[in-house]
């Protein structure tokens, strides 16, 4: 079995974001002195994390927080960052530039709502969905390639070169609320991974993202988990974690777990607006 984490953190926060200003594609802010500090913070939640691969959306603002946040980790300071424009945020065309009140009064006058509506020379949920899925089957082919190496170069009785282990220094189940993932015996142990993969994106996008593994893969999601919180956008440096399972070394069926989901207890001490608009 191939089994692999995945981290998704939403970037730090950019005036616009602030204003509460569409930026999409378009606009390609850098992070504000509020967005700089929110990366310090989920840096230092993510300092102990190990991370094999970074993926980042090619858009400052993301690029910047991926940056500060391996800045900020133990393990991983040299990792390279890989910029994905699959990761980019939902193009809102006419819309970019303006604020999220124009983008409503556009949804109204066209008798739809946000955000289903598609403003003009916008991407559809579904055009972003389709960029989605397929950066995510770019990640599982990852995992597989990677198993497969480490399966050529050691045998099927050691796996440790091309893994690593989720220990219980990553931070989910003392912020979360979660218990340990336990192995097949029932009882806790460390988990084997063939990837722990860092991704830093946009919130439109990865809430489209996780509705993909929720309505299309049946992702397995945390019992405390209400319905407003799954169809909230993340709050800027807002972390995910995920533990993916390829039976088979099948990227067609992967079991997918949601360990948490935009988790923002790293923001307390920040004093920022930690709770994101459903809208962008």
């Amino acid at each position: 079995m191939v089994r692999f984490g995945l981290t998704v953190v939403r970037h730090g926060e950019t005036r616009y974001n602030k204003d509460k200003i569409l930026q999409g594609q378009g606009i390609d802010e850098p992070l504000s002195p509020t967005g700089f500090k929110q990366a310090d913070a989920a840096g230092l939640f993510l300092s102990n994390v190990k991370f094999t691969h970074v993926f980042s959306s090619d858009l400052l603002r993301a690029k910047q927080t991926a940056a500060t946040i391996i800045g900020k980790n133990k393990f991983c300071k040299g990792l390279e960052i890989k910029c994905d424009t699959r990761l980019r945020e939902r193009k809102y065309g006419v819309a970019e530039g303006r604020p999220l009140t124009d983008l409503k009064a556009m949804a109204k006058a066209a008798g739809e709502q946000c955000p289903t509506f598609t403003p003009s020379g916008g991407e559809t949920l579904d055009e972003v969905r389709e960029r989605a899925r397929d950066f995510f089957e770019f990640l599982c082919q990852l995992a597989v390639e990677l198993e497969q190496k480490d399966q050529e170069m050691h045998g099927a009785a050691s796996r440790s070169s091309g893994t690593c282990e989720e220990e219980s220094v990553f931070p989910w189940t003392d912020h979360c609320g979660v218990r340990k993932l336990s192995s097949d015996n029932g009882e806790a142990s460390k988990l084997l991974l063939d990837a722990n993969i860092l991704v830093v994106s946009h919130g439109a996008y990865m809430r489209n993202w996780i509705g993909y593994f929720v309505s299309d893969l049946k992702c397995t999601l945390p019992a405390s988990l209400t319905k407003t919180q799954l169809s909230s956008v993340s709050p800027n440096t807002g972390v995910s974690h995920f533990i993916i399972k390829l039976e088979n070394r099948s990227v067609l069926k992967p079991e997918i777990i949601c360990v948490c989901l935009n988790q923002d207890s790293h923001l307390v001490d920040v004093g920022a607006e930690c709770v994101a608009p459903k809208m962008f």
